[in-house]
């Protein structure tokens, strides 16, 4: 072969490369999971909500009227336990023992002005058919942690289907390339959980901020993006009141009074989130510690908080 043929084919592959890489940075999905634990904020406070492990799928459809849309896909299991490991004993219960599991299909709309408008429908299982008890007994004995005792007095087993809003309303006179804040609001409404969430939530740049359209803060790092390796790393913070009108993880099914231990709940709850969100290119990270006030009407029952991490891949 010629040096002019090798020349030609060499500049082919080039050109292949980089537009199947601009092409592939137009129409970018991003993979990943979240893992929610108390043992990520205090290795001596474990109760209420112990364990949570997501698996999340995001890819950009045809825009509309939107900046950008995304189609989601979401697998979720949360597991509920009462203040102590050993609650054999039903009075010693300040909360119930519940799982929870779930499929979730969503739309995400991301604006030009940086508001953005979601739904999410949820289909599943709190109960025994949520796994809960097997998946927490398999992390502890690979753990090497203690046996966790009172399942058997779990909440019964429910159907889950959910339907829920999310908005996020930008402040533009408090929005620059280093800090940004707007009013985050979440309905939800199901056979499960039903309440309203509202509240501030800002950005603070350690390096600069990405519009929220092309931010991870609500997953827009899928779609098209106006930079070649997207980076950013910022702090968090988000102060809500959640004001709460059925927790079946706490009072058992809305049809049924099957379960064995069920709460009345204190509606009004302070919600605080705050913690970090990094992406460079194609690799998105979070850690977030989370704070609950009070949720269970009894005299034990207290605040918690545990700790959030993600981990992302854009391809």
């Amino acid at each position: 072969m010629s040096e002019i043929s090798i020349t030609k084919s060499l500049l082919i592959l080039y050109l292949t490369f980089k537009i199947s890489s601009v092409f592939g940075q137009e129409s970018q999905n991003e993979i990943g999971f979240v893992t929610e634990n108390d043992l990520y904020t205090s290795s001596v406070y474990d109760r209420y909500y112990t364990n949570g492990l997501e698996i999340y799928f995001n890819k950009p459809i045809s825009n509309g009227s939107a900046e950008k849309r995304l189609l989601g896909f979401r697998l979720g299991q949360y597991l509920y336990n009462p203040q102590t490991r050993n609650a054999d004993n039903l009075l010693v219960n300040d909360r119930p023992f519940c799982g929870l599991l779930f499929g979730e299909a969503s739309i995400s709309r991301f604006y030009k002005s940086e508001n953005y408008f979601r739904t999410e429908l949820q289909l599943g299982y709190i109960g025994p058919n949520s796994f809960g008890e097997e998946m927490q007994e398999t992390f502890h004995n690979l753990s090497n942690f203690k046996t966790v005792r009172g399942w058997q007095n779990q909440i019964h087993n429910a159907l889950l289907a959910q339907f829920n809003v999310a908005h996020y309303l930008s402040f533009p006179a408090f929005t620059s390339s280093k800090f940004s804040m707007g009013w985050q609001n979440k309905i939800q409404v199901g056979s499960i959980i039903n309440g309203v969430t509202s509240g501030l939530m800002a950005r603070i740049a350690i390096h600069k901020l990405l519009p929220i359209y092309e931010s991870n803060l609500y997953h827009a790092s899928a779609g098209k993006q106006s930079q070649s390796k997207p980076k950013e790393l910022y702090f968090f913070i988000n102060s809500n009141v959640n004001y709460q009108f059925y927790d079946a993880t706490i009072q058992g099914s809305m049809f049924n009074n099957t379960s064995p231990i069920t709460f009345d709940l204190i509606p009004v709850r302070f919600v605080f989130e705050a913690g970090f969100k990094y992406r460079y290119n194609r690799f998105n990270a979070h850690y977030t510690f989370n704070y609950r006030s009070q949720e269970v009407d009894n005299n034990v029952n207290m605040a918690y908080f545990y700790g959030s991490i993600k981990l992302g891949f854009l391809f």
